[in-house]
């Protein structure tokens, strides 16, 4: 399934002026889904209609796809039904998110609506909704499953019951969603907000590292900026990043010579498939240098976790192989040539056996 960046927007506390702005922005850097909170009417229902109208056909003329967060108390104000979605449809909405569930066989019926939106479930659970949705023979191209983000210091989810949430969509082959936080944003749903994430983990990181992590779970197909408004450097970093394999930010020692930094930043690495608890162990590289001198540097002391080494001139058949160090060692057949980003450790434990993966400078 293909990945996607998306960005929130919240009109009922912001500018529509400044919301399309932002939304033109996001999609100069490849943004093209926009979660958009409806969960309070604060105006006239026409004012309201009118407004979300304007800004989802906006959106949508630049290709996103919008989908409405709303709660059953919208449904009562605007006298609307959940057998009848017309209204969501005369928006220009592709879909909405039920934040509270039914008894499945709602859930089911809803995903046959005639307009064809998508109807996205609640993924921040550990129980069986979903399958009992799917008991009832839903239309599961139109059934999506979005997490929580969670504005409040502290309440976001631990890492583990994210997992085992997220597994039950994805192998149910659910297009599923999850949200990280911008660092500098302060427009959210309520009047908290500690930042908008997902992951409790992802609270204080920089976006792309957020980014990084949850698409090197293979979790998450889409991933959304919680809060509004990101920055843009914000977007421009995760509109540089790899969404399909994981890119590391490395920081060269100062001795690293030429050949070590084309094979660290020209190639592509692939972890051997018969892995070693030690290293990551780029091997494909060492045939292509095998002939070109490497000599020592930087090579007596201790490795720890997070460098990246390549075998130096001392090193016979292994010289030229590309090394991520996994457990502190030393060995002087080494040459440390640099080290990963400090926030991007946690990408570690998702390099399996044949992963692929890159290197940028940071």
């Amino acid at each position: 399934m293909k990945r996607v960046l998306g960005i929130s927007v919240y009109p009922d506390h912001s500018d529509s002026e400044t919301d399309r702005a932002y939304i033109e922005l996001a999609h100069r850097y490849g943004f093209r889904r926009i979660f958009m909170s409806m969960l309070e009417i604060n105006e006239d229902s026409e004012v309201v209609k009118e407004k979300f109208k304007n800004l989802i056909f906006f959106a949508k003329s630049l290709g996103y796809e919008t989908i409405l967060d709303v709660a059953p108390t919208i449904f009562e104000q605007l006298g609307i039904s959940y057998d009848d979605l017309s209204f969501f449809h005369e928006l220009g909405a592709d879909g909405i998110r039920l934040d509270l569930g039914f008894d499945g066989n709602k859930e089911a019926m809803l995903t046959y609506n005639p307009y064809e939106l998508a109807i996205e479930l609640n993924m921040s659970n550990d129980v069986a909704y979903l399958d009992n949705i799917l008991t009832y023979q839903a239309n599961t191209p139109f059934l999506y499953g979005c997490h929580n983000f969670y504005p409040q210091e502290g309440t976001a989810l631990p890492f583990e019951f994210f997992e085992k949430c997220s597994q039950r969509f994805k192998r149910q082959g659910i297009r599923t969603a999850a949200f990280i936080t911008s660092q500098v944003g302060e427009i959210g749903p309520w009047d908290i907000n500690d930042g908008l994430p997902t992951l409790e983990m992802h609270r204080h990181l920089p976006v792309d590292v957020a980014t990084k992590h949850l698409f090197a779970t293979d979790l998450i197909d889409d991933v959304i900026i919680g809060n509004a408004y990101a920055s843009e450097e914000e977007l421009e970093a995760l509109g540089k990043i790899d969404r399909y394999q994981t890119v590391f930010a490395i920081e060269f020692v100062p001795e690293v010579n030429e050949v070590e930094r084309q094979i660290v930043l020209n190639e592509q690495h692939v972890r051997r498939g018969d892995i070693t608890n030690q290293v990551i162990r780029s091997t494909e590289v060492r045939k292509k240098y095998k002939n070109v001198d490497n000599p020592v540097h930087d090579a007596s002391f201790e490795f720890q976790v997070g460098d990246v080494v390549i075998g130096n001139d001392q090193f016979g058949k292994y010289k030229n192989e590309l090394q991520v160090v996994l457990e502190p060692h030393s060995d002087s057949r080494k040459n440390k040539v640099g080290t990963i980003r400090e926030e991007e450790l946690i990408l570690l434990p998702f390099i399996h056996p044949w992963s692929k993966f890159k290197f940028i400078e940071k």
